[in-house]
C-alpha cells in the first residue's frame, strides 16, 4: 500500500478548550465540511461522533481524546478531539506530544476561562503552533474583540484577526476576511451551508481597513522585503501575505484568530483553509531528538519514509473484541501489518498484528503506517503509553511522556466477594489506558485503593468497572493524596546484620538525606569510592529507598522532594548480597527521615469561581472557611471571577455549597496547582487520623 498523500500535506492537529467552549461540535463540523460524514451528530443528542462511550454520550462532555483523520483541498488532517474538563488532563497531555499543531477554541461569551490557560501552557510546553478561534459568536453577550485582547494579555501573545466578524449574537451574520478584503455572508440552507462573497458593507469599511493595515505592519515586522513595500507605500500581494504569514505562524511568533459560530455552521471553511495554509506538516516541525538507551547518546531522526523507523506509543485502549490497541505517532519510516518491531522502554521485540486507521471507535485496516500519521496496533500486549517502537537494527528511545500524580484517592471493593479477581483485572486494563489512574493493595489493611485527578475522573473509571465489565463495586469517601518531604538535612548510618545458620547477611552504609525544592521527587546520588561498597551493590540500595519512599515513615504517604546520598559503607566478602543491600537501604532512609523534621504535604488547587456580583460577599466568606488563599478578583461580562487557591481537603462537595450560596448562579472550576507544607497542627491531626484509620 502507497502513501496516499504526500507527507508535506500531512496535518496533525488537535482542537483544545475549557469545558463546553464547542470542541466536539467543531469536530463534527469539520467531518460534516470535508466529506466525513454525511450527517451532523449533535452532542446535546447524544450522537457526536468523537463523543462515542456511553459516559459521554450521557454527560455531554468528552472524557477521552478521539483519532480521526480526513481530507481537505487534497491534504490529510490528522484530528484529535480532547477533553475539557480538568480531570482528564492527561488525556491533553498526551494529545499535545504528538501532535504538530493545535486550533486554541474560545468561547466568544466566556473568553479565556482557566483551562483555556492549562491547555495553552501545555501546547507552549511543547512548542506547537496555534490558531485561536472564537466560536459561539451567535451566542448572546458575544464579543470577538474582547477575547482577542484576552488572548494577548492572558497568554502574552502576538493575537492578529484575520477576519472580523459582521455583526454578532442573532445578527452573526458573516466575516470580513482581511486577506482578500472581501465580505462573506452565510445563508443557512438545510443541512448544509451556502455563502456568497460580496464586497464589505460600508459601515465596516473603515474598520476593516485599519486592521488591514494592522496585520500588514504586524507581518512586515518579520520579513524584510515586506517591510520594504510597506515603506514605499506598496500593496503587498495575497501571495506575500500568506508566505509571511505561514511562516511566522510555524515559528510561533503570531497567532491569527478567525472566529464563527461551529453550531450554526459558520466560519468552519476559514477554519479548514487556515489548518492547511497555517499549520505545519511534519516536515516543518524540529526533527524529533531521542537517545541510545545504552550509550545515552542523542540521536536524530529526521520525518522521512525513507528513515529508519521511530514512533511514539502515545494511547493504549481496550476493545472487547480486538484486544489492546495501541495509539502510535510514525515520527521516521514506515511500519507495516505483520512486521516485528522493537520496544526501546521494555527492551523486548514485538510483533504487530494488525494496522487500523481509526474514525473515532470505528476502525480501517492498514496495510501501513506512514511517516508523520497516527495509527493504532493490534497485539502489543506489552507496550505502555509513552514506550518508544523502533526499528531493532537503529534502536532509539524518544522522551516519554509526563503526568501529574493523581490527588484523590478512595477504597473500592466488590460488592460480591466472586467479583474479586474481576475487579482486579478491569481496574488493572483502566491503569494501562490512563496514566493517571493508579491502583494499589494498601499493605496493612488489605484494601484496593484507586487514585485519579478528582471525583468525576474516579466516577467514570468506576462506572466503567460497572458497564464494561459489569462488576458492582462500593466505595469509601474520597481522600486526599497528601505527600511526605523532611524540612532538614541529616546524617544516617546503619549496620544490617542477620545470622540464621549457613551464610549470614550484611550490609553497612551511610547515607547524606537532604530536602530538594518542590516538583524534584527523588534523586539518588552515588559519591561511594574507593570500592567501600562493591558496583553491583549499588543499584540494590536505590532500589531499598524506593521502596521506603513508596510509603513514607511519616503517614505512610508517599515521599517527594528528597536527595539520598550515598558516602560511605562496608560489605563482607561472604554474606553480602544485593537482598542485605536493599534491606539497609530502606531501614536506613526511614531512620534517618525520622530525625529530618518530616512534614505533611498537601495539594492544592487553582480555584476560578463565576459568579453575580451581589454574591461575591459570601463566597469569599465561604472560601475563607476553607483555608483559601484568594488572588484576585476580576469583573467580566456583568459578573465577578474570584481566583483562589484552596486545599483540596476542604473542597470536596463544594460544588453544591457554592449552589446553595449563590441560588444556583455561580459555577467553579478547579485544577491541580502545587503542594503545600500543611501547618504543625492540622499536620498531626491528619496523622493521627491516617494512623487510627489503619488500626482499624
Amino acid at each position: 500500500m502507497a502513501r496516499q498523500v504526500p507527507l508535506e500535506r500531512v496535518r496533525n492537529i488537535g482542537i483544545m478548550a475549557h469545558i463546553d467552549a464547542g470542541k466536539t461540535t467543531a469536530t463534527e463540523r469539520i467531518l460534516f465540511f470535508t466529506g466525513k460524514n454525511y450527517k451532523i451528530g449533535e452532542v446535546h443528542d447524544g450522537e457526536a461522533t468523537m463523543d462515542w462511550m456511553e459516559q459521554e454520550k450521557e454527560r455531554g462532555i468528552t472524557i477521552t481524546s478521539a483519532a480521526t483523520t480526513t481530507m481537505w483541498d487534497n491534504h490529510r488532517i490528522n484530528i484529535i478531539d480532547t477533553p475539557g474538563h480538568v480531570d482528564f488532563t492527561a488525556e491533553v497531555e498526551r494529545s499535545l506530544r504528538i501532535l504538530d499543531g493545535a486550533i486554541a477554541l474560545f468561547c466568544a461569551v466566556g473568553g479565556v476561562q482557566p483551562q483555556s490557560e492549562v491547555v495553552w501552557r501545555q501546547s507552549e510546553k511543547y512548542q506547537i503552533p496555534k490558531i485561536a478561534f472564537v466560536n459561539k459568536m451567535d451566542r448572546t453577550g458575544a464579543d470577538f474583540y474582547k477575547v482577542v485582547d484576552e488572548i494577548e494579555t492572558v497568554f502574552n501573545a502576538e493575537a492578529v484577526p484575520l477576519v472580523l466578524p459582521i455583526g454578532a449574537e442573532d445578527e452573526f451574520t458573516g466575516l470580513v476576511d482581511l486577506i482578500d478584503m472581501k465580505a462573506i455572508y452565510f445563508q443557512n440552507s438545510g443541512n448544509t451551508i451556502d455563502y456568497t462573497e460580496t464586497e464589505i458593507p460600508a459601515e465596516m469599511q473603515d474598520l476593516a481597513k485599519r486592521y488591514r493595515q494592522q496585520l500588514i505592519e504586524k507581518l512586515a515586522e518579520y520579513d524584510e522585503s515586506l517591510f520594504d513595500l510597506v515603506v514605499a507605500g506598496e500593496e503587498p500581494s495575497k501571495k506575500d501575505i500568506l508566505r509571511v504569514l505561514r511562516r511566522i505562524i510555524i515559528k510561533r511568533e503570531i497567532v491569527p484568530v478567525l472566529c464563527g459560530s461551529a453550531y450554526r455552521n459558520k466560519g468552519i471553511r476559514k477554519l479548514l483553509d487556515a489548518i492547511v495554509k497555517f499549520l505545519p506538516s511534519p516536515t516543518e516541525r524540529p526533527p524529533v531528538i531521542g537517545t541510545h538507551k545504552e550509550s545515552n547518546a542523542d540521536l536524530i531522526r529526521h520525518p522521512s519514509d525513507d528513515a529508519p523507523f521511530a514512533a511514539l506509543a502515545f494511547k493504549v485502549m481496550t476493545d472487547k473484541h480486538l484486544g489492546k490497541m495501541v495509539y502510535f505517532r510514525v515520527y521516521s519510516g514506515v511500519v507495516l501489518a505483520g512486521s516485528q518491531v522493537f520496544n526501546s522502554a521494555q527492551g523486548k521485540k514485538q510483533r504487530i498484528g494488525r494496522l487500523l486507521q481509526m474514525h473515532a471507535n470505528k476502525q480501517e485496516e492498514r496495510d501501513g503506517i506512514y511517516c508523520g500519521d497516527i495509527g493504532v496496533a493490534v497485539g502489543l500486549s506489552e507496550t505502555g503509553t509513552g514506550d518508544t517502537l523502533c526499528d531493532e537494527n537503529h534502536q532509539i528511545q524518544l522522551e516519554a511522556i509526563d503526568f501529574p500524580e493523581p490527588v484523590v484517592s478512595m477504597a473500592v471493593k466488590p460488592l460480591s466477594r466472586q467479583d474479586r479477581e474481576k475487579l482486579a483485572i478491569a481496574l488493572a486494563k483502566l491503569g494501562d489506558e490512563d496514566p493517571t489512574f493508579l491502583t494499589r493493595i494498601d499493605e496493612e489493611t488489605g484494601e484496593t485503593v484507586i487514585s485519579g485527578m478528582g471525583e468525576l475522573h474516579l466516577d467514570i473509571l468506576l462506572d466503567r468497572v460497572k458497564r464494561e465489565f459489569k462488576v458492582m463495586t462500593e466505595t469509601g469517601k474520597p481522600e486526599v493524596s497528601y505527600r511526605e518531604t523532611i524540612t532538614r538535612q541529616v546524617e544516617e548510618s546503619l549496620k544490617y546484620v542477620k545470622q540464621t545458620g549457613g551464610k549470614g547477611q550484611y550490609a553497612q552504609l551511610s547515607l547524606i538525606i537532604e530536602p530538594l525544592e518542590k516538583d524534584k521527587g527523588f534523586e539518588f546520588v552515588n559519591k561511594i569510592t574507593g570500592g567501600a561498597i562493591p558496583k553491583e551493590f549499588i543499584p540494590a540500595i536505590k532500589k531499598g529507598i524506593e521502596d521506603a519512599i513508596k510509603e513514607g515513615p511519616y503517614a505512610k504517604y508517599p515521599v517527594v522532594n528528597v536527595r539520598c546520598t550515598l558516602v560511605d559503607g562496608s560489605f563482607h566478602p561472604v554474606d553480602s548480597s544485593e537482598m542485605a543491600f536493599r534491606a539497609a537501604g530502606a531501614m536506613c532512609f526511614r531512620n534517618g527521615f525520622k530525625k529530618a523534621g518530616p512534614a505533611l504535604l498537601e495539594p492544592f488547587m487553582s480555584a476560578e469561581i463565576i459568579s453575580p456580583e451581589e454574591f461575591v460577599g459570601p463566597v469569599t466568606s465561604s472560601l475563607y472557611t476553607k483555608r483559601a488563599k484568594i488572588r484576585d478578583i476580576d469583573a467580566r461580562n456583568g459578573t465577578r471571577i474570584i481566583k483562589a487557591h484552596v486545599p483540596l481537603a476542604d473542597m470536596f462537595g463544594y460544588t453544591t455549597e457554592l449552589r446553595n450560596i449563590t441560588s444556583g448562579r455561580a459555577s467553579i472550576n478547579m485544577q491541580f496547582d502545587h503542594y503545600s507544607e500543611v501547618q504543625d497542627a492540622l499536620a498531626d491531626e491528619i496523622v493521627e487520623k491516617r494512623i487510627q484509620q489503619r488500626r482499624n
